[in-house]
């Protein structure tokens, strides 16, 4: 049995147990969720995701240098070489955005303004999201950087084919083109980096196992929580066809 499972899963299963059982997430991989509200909350994901993806590599980089200052020399150059392999992710989140507004403005009679969209204030969770990985690289254990990005590497994984199949069903295969961050994600190697690195770390500090887990349950609490910011706005944004305006002022 891998130190992960041992040592780390235990703490943090009952943060991951929400993915399954959250009204939120339920609701975004029913058959019978309305497609206007299933199409609207894509684009708000990626207009909102622009902000959460684009500090990424920043962070993974002085994570792995504070660890090296640390004397964690592995894990600091494992963190600097990954954080190369997350260099532009946010964007593919931009490219995702400008797609599903074009196919949006197509088809339906309110017009969406990337730019409009782009420039939305974040939510708390966005905020709350940025804080975790700001703090966490400043903090004692700079290390659980990689627990960060282990859970939402998790988190894309677990629910990602699930959403990628209701889109296939509920708006067709072709809207799949715009989903090309996700897509990314669902294919990550289960032996990806933060995977290897999550192993490494635990050999080097098995006691730190539960403090770890928190700050990944923390993040994914957290990312949760943002998905359900970009549902309750593209339900607003649906109602109320002024407030996408009214969240860029």
């Amino acid at each position: 049995m891998s130190l992960v499972k041992e040592l780390y899963e235990p703490y943090v299963l009952p943060a991951r147990a929400r993915i399954s059982t959250d009204p939120v997430m339920r609701r975004l991989v029913d058959p019978a969720i309305e497609p206007a509200v299933l199409e609207r909350f894509f684009i708000q994901y990626h207009s909102f995701g622009v902000y959460m993806t684009e500090p990424v590599e920043a962070w993974i980089r002085r994570a792995g240098q504070r660890c090296l200052v640390l004397g964690l020399d592995s894990i600091g150059k494992g963190l600097l070489k990954h954080s190369k392999q997350e260099s532009g992710h946010h964007q593919l989140m931009t490219d995702d955005v400008r797609m599903l507004v074009r196919r949006w403005n197509i088809r339906r009679r309110a017009m969406l303004h990337t730019e409009r969209l782009l420039a939305q204030h974040p939510t708390d969770a966005m905020r709350a999201y940025r804080q975790l990985h700001e703090s966490t690289i400043a903090g004692e254990l700079p290390a659980a950087q990689i627990a960060i990005e282990f859970e939402i590497d998790n988190l894309s994984l677990v629910l990602g084919p699930h959403l990628l199949s209701n889109v296939a069903r509920v708006l067709g295969r072709d809207t799949l083109e715009g989903l090309s961050f996700l897509k990314e994600h669902v294919q990550l190697d289960v032996g990806s980096a933060n995977a290897r690195l999550m192993e490494e770390l635990l050999q080097l500090m098995p006691e730190n196992a539960r403090t770890l887990a928190e700050v990944g349950s923390e993040a994914l609490d957290i990312y949760l929580r943002f998905l359900g910011d970009c549902l309750q706005s593209a339900e607003a944004a649906l109602w109320s066809p002024q407030s996408e305006e009214a969240m860029a002022c």
